[in-house]
């Protein structure tokens, strides 16, 4: 969880991806999002993917193993939900 605590709603990135959903508890808000986002494009240049703030969902199109660690490495605990 970061410090920040500027509280936004909404999607970063493409709301109709498909691939692997991760539950991050711990994403609160904007600042968190845009965390994880530049993890993910940096892991995986090009990958598709979203971040749904309200309900503290991550879905990656890619390899879902290498999603859940740049998660990780970006400070974060993601649980990968069940498809």
């Amino acid at each position: 969880m970061c410090s920040s605590h500027q509280h936004h709603d909404g999607v970063v990135a493409d709301a109709a991806v498909k691939g692997v959903t991760f539950k991050v508890e711990d994403m609160t808000c904007g600042h968190c999002a845009g965390t994880i986002s530049k993890a993910i494009e940096h892991t995986l240049p090009g990958a598709a993917f979203s971040i749904d703030l309200e309900s503290r969902q991550v879905t990656v199109a890619g390899d879902a193993a290498i999603a859940e660690k740049a998660i990780q490495t970006a400070g974060y605990q993601p649980e990968r939900l069940a498809r």
